[in-house]
């Protein structure tokens, strides 16, 4: 009997393996990490309610943007912390009727009573609390705008369908978890201000929610059943608009109805680079990750990063002077491209890029107090956020980061909507030359003007090979959110790993200032030595942004949800 079990299993190896024999290998024995595989659709997303939300919606026939919408509004119920409708971000899709990838700016804008020096105080220092968790820090939001365009444009199922995990969730509650917990323990003394969040996440007393707890969102639940029912002018116009206004007006903010009612998402042009062959589509300003993210690309493509080898010392070494060298450019170069003139082509040009590279000593950091913005026009031609990927069975790909900026936001709720506010007005520069709550420098291009979007670092990315879609992926994380996103392209194309072996590798960071090279814990002690002794500022923390992604194999996808955020989940069918 044990013979013939035997001989079953060789079989039906031996046909498993010819079936794969045209694919890369799904699965191969040198691997510690392994992503999880399917046929048709994957969604991979930071919350495993909202993916298990946007695969639904997959199985039933829809769309990527199908399912990423209704993932979209899915977490701003069980992931309040970033989740949102009371925030903004930036959409990348990829359609394979016509061959199209286009971006969706859904950026918050600054109210029309916004004035350049709002954040200062009387010695004209920037004030942080103000620009961080007052009334006055809240942006016009635009994720509601931008969730329900991208579905209307580009979607099949009804604004009703997408919205009906989100209100289920919302209405019924689902159970705290460890993260949720903690999360609202680090922030509860902000949310001490706004007596609508503390009635919301904590109970009598300001008891925080404990794991297991179930969390209903009555009022969020109302506001969601509003904007099924009315769409987005229930938002922009309707009862929520005036519940939001009347909040504002209570608290000393400046957004009116004639604000929230003017606010409509951006189509945009993809940033579009290439690396070592590859294709890389990626957001364009408001945000500076598309740019900075093809810049640092075209930095590195003169080196032989794959035979240098991961995570060596000189390989990290390369990588963070380069990021030093794009950040620094970062600081004079990117603002709203609606207000200021943006040298992107410049930027993201690899002529450019061969002159910035000279000024790499591979042997020895430079200091970043050497180190200035350089100057790409001559070279131009005529913390808390969340980000999911979803692939459908049609080959569509969406990927998508939004943000409240700060975990929670203001920490501030608008009284009867059960909505949190953003705190994206931090994300201007209060003061040029002075840092933001993420230590990145702004300049004049990115300072305060009525009705401007806010620089980002948000950075969703589609990777192209062979002209057709490889790699989706994107990332939270602050300032780091680029990097992040920049070493799972490089884990990815240069160092052969799989997605999931891509997304648990240790990741560095450097943003030119402060003049610090952070690192993961676990890297090589030997490695660290050797980057202290090119004359590296060394720090270590915990853990670097979370990423979410998918990746072609052959005729099979493999995604990867990253462990450092526990929660998050991808699936596919």
């Amino acid at each position: 009997m044990r013979k013939v079990v035997a001989c079953f299993l060789l079989s039906l190896i031996l046909v498993i393996g010819s079936a794969h024999a045209q694919d890369s290998a799904i699965y191969s024995p040198k691997d510690i990490f392994h992503p999880v595989t399917s046929k048709n659709g994957m969604v991979s997303s930071q919350e495993h309610y909202a993916t298990k939300a946007g695969l639904d919606v997959l199985k039933e026939g829809g769309n990527a943007v199908d399912a990423a919408v209704t993932v979209g509004f899915t977490l701003a119920v069980t992931l309040p912390e970033a989740g949102n409708l009371g925030g903004g971000g930036f959409m990348l899709m990829h359609l394979t009727k016509n061959h199209q990838t286009l971006a969706i700016d859904y950026r918050e804008k600054a109210p029309k009573a916004a004035t350049r020096d709002m954040f200062l105080n009387a010695n004209g220092e920037a004030d942080p609390n103000k620009s961080r968790y007052s009334y006055l820090a809240v942006g016009v939001p635009g994720t509601v705008a931008g969730l329900a365009m991208a579905l209307e444009k580009y979607g099949t199922i009804s604004l009703e369908r997408a919205l009906k995990p989100a209100i289920e969730l919302a209405e019924k509650g689902f159970p705290v978890d460890e993260d949720l917990h903690t999360s609202l323990i680090a922030v509860q003394k902000q949310m001490q201000a706004s007596p609508a969040s503390m009635a919301i996440f904590y109970k009598p007393g300001g008891v925080p929610y404990q794991v297991g707890d179930i969390l209903v969102q009555k009022d969020l639940a109302k506001s969601l059943r509003l904007i099924a029912k009315e769409g987005t002018k229930a938002f922009y116009q309707g009862a929520i608009a005036k519940s939001i206004v009347a909040d504002m007006q209570a608290n000393g903010g400046l957004i009116t109805k004639e604000d929230l009612a003017a606010y409509q998402p951006v189509t945009r042009k993809p940033i579009r680079g290439t690396y070592r062959g590859y294709e890389i589509y990626s957001m364009p300003p408001p945000s500076s990750g598309g740019v900075h993210l093809v810049q640092i690309l075209n930095l590195l493509e003169g080196f032989p990063i794959q035979e240098l080898g991961h995570n060596t010392a000189q390989t990290i070494h390369l990588m963070a002077e380069s990021m030093k060298l794009a950040y620094a450019d970062r600081s004079k170069f990117l603002g709203d491209p609606d207000f200021v003139t943006v040298p992107v082509s410049g930027l993201t040009s690899k002529n450019y890029a061969n002159e910035l590279r000279r000024k790499i000593n591979p042997n020895r950091a430079t200091p970043s107090q050497q180190i200035a913005p350089g100057n790409p026009k001559q070279f131009s031609e005529s913390n808390n956020t969340t980000h999911y990927s979803v692939i459908d069975k049609y080959g569509n790909i969406v990927s998508n980061t939004y943000t409240l900026n700060f975990p929670y936001g203001t920490s501030l709720t608008a009284a009867g909507t059960g909505i949190l506010l953003n705190n994206e007005m931090d994300d201007f520069s209060a003061k040029p030359g002075v840092p933001n709550a993420f230590g990145l420098i702004g300049g004049e291009l990115n300072a305060i003007e009525p009705e401007k979007r806010m620089l980002s670092s948000m950075t969703p990315t589609i990777v192209m090979k062979d002209s057709k879609p490889y790699l989706v992926t994107g990332s939270p994380g602050g300032s780091k959110i680029i990097t992040t996103v920049l070493q799972v392209v490089l884990n990815v194309i240069d160092h052969k790993m799989n997605i999931a072996a891509a997304t648990n590798a240790i990741r560095v960071h450097h943003q030119w200032l402060p003049d610090e090279l952070q690192i993961e814990q676990g890297l090589n002690g030997d490695t660290v030595r050797l980057l202290t002794e090119k004359g590296h500022k060394i720090s270590t923390t915990s853990a670097m942004g979370s990423t979410q992604s998918i990746m072609r194999v052959g005729s099979f996808l493999q995604g990867a949800s990253d462990p450092r955020r526990s929660g998050a989940l991808t699936l596919g069918y």
